[in-house]
């Protein structure tokens, strides 16, 4: 059985992490397979947005301490490498990422969390970077993400202390836009994911990588890209029809996403 599993639910896929009896740990595998499912999200034109989540009570407790318990300093890093590589591909998806955070998102779980777009939380999900506990550091992109999302103090804070929070505290630094009830949370995911759906197509990932890029770069240069961004929108059909009908008073919803 794979170990990550991409369901259609129209123009939402739901990924999930599927190694419950493990809590949903990353080893070699489990990366393979999210590999996988991101290649064959990003390749199926019907799929508009994606949400992240794990099977069971967790989403993904870490990194699977077993496996890494007898690396090398070469065979860490390679893990570390293929690690930040397949998050840094999930980060990059042309697709908007909802991260539906149900449990336990410590190490390579908070990491996951944070390399999509938007994260939502159970009231039971718990965060953290435990790795400085462990004695090794975040090894996913931690060190570089969570700074960029939360700031430098409260991320060095987070992953010097090897600490947990709660997913009250996550919202209260911004690591989490909403927390949920446990039985409301995938609905809730799912709403958001089919509003971010019924927009057109084209602004929404031109709207994704101007902020992405945005984020890696000066005012100046993601002023550009924004820019450039703005400029290709008014080549569309959507844009074409979206804004005929605002000027006649018209309500517009049949994007044909070109």
């Amino acid at each position: 059985m794979a170990f990550v599993t991409l369901e259609k639910q129209g123009h939402v896929g739901v990924v999930t992490m599927n190694r419950p009896e493990a809590l949903n740990a990353l080893n070699d595998q489990v990366l393979r397979d999210l590999d996988a499912v991101l290649t064959q999200a990003e390749e199926d034109a019907e799929l508009y947005v994606l949400v992240v989540t794990g099977a069971g009570r967790s989403f993904v407790a870490g990194a699977d301490i077993g496996q890494m318990s007898g690396f090398s300093a070469v065979e860490g890093k390679a893990f570390g490498v293929y690690g930040n590589q397949v998050f840094a591909e999930l980060e990059n998806l042309s697709k908007p990422t909802i991260a539906a955070v149900n449990g336990f998102a410590l190490g390579g779980g908070c990491e996951l969390a944070m390399a999509c777009d938007i994260r939502l939380a159970s009231e039971k999900a718990k965060f953290g970077q435990p790795e400085t506990g462990l004695g090794i550091t975040p090894g996913f992109g931690g060190t570089q993400r969570l700074p960029r999302i939360v700031g430098a103090s409260r991320a060095m804070e987070l992953i010097l202390t090897a600490k947990t929070i709660s997913a009250a505290q996550a919202r209260e630094i911004g690591l989490v836009s909403e927390v949920y009830p446990p039985e409301e949370l995938m609905d809730r995911a799912l709403e958001l994911a089919n509003a971010i759906a019924a927009n057109a197509q084209v602004a929404v990932r031109q709207s994704k990588a101007a902020i992405r890029r945005g984020l890696q770069t000066d005012m100046a240069t993601g002023a550009a890209f924004e820019s450039e961004a703005f400029g290709l929108c008014f080549s569309t059909q959507d844009q074409k029809d979206a804004m005929n009908a605002f000027v006649n008073k018209e309500k517009f919803t049949a994007f044909q996403n070109r």
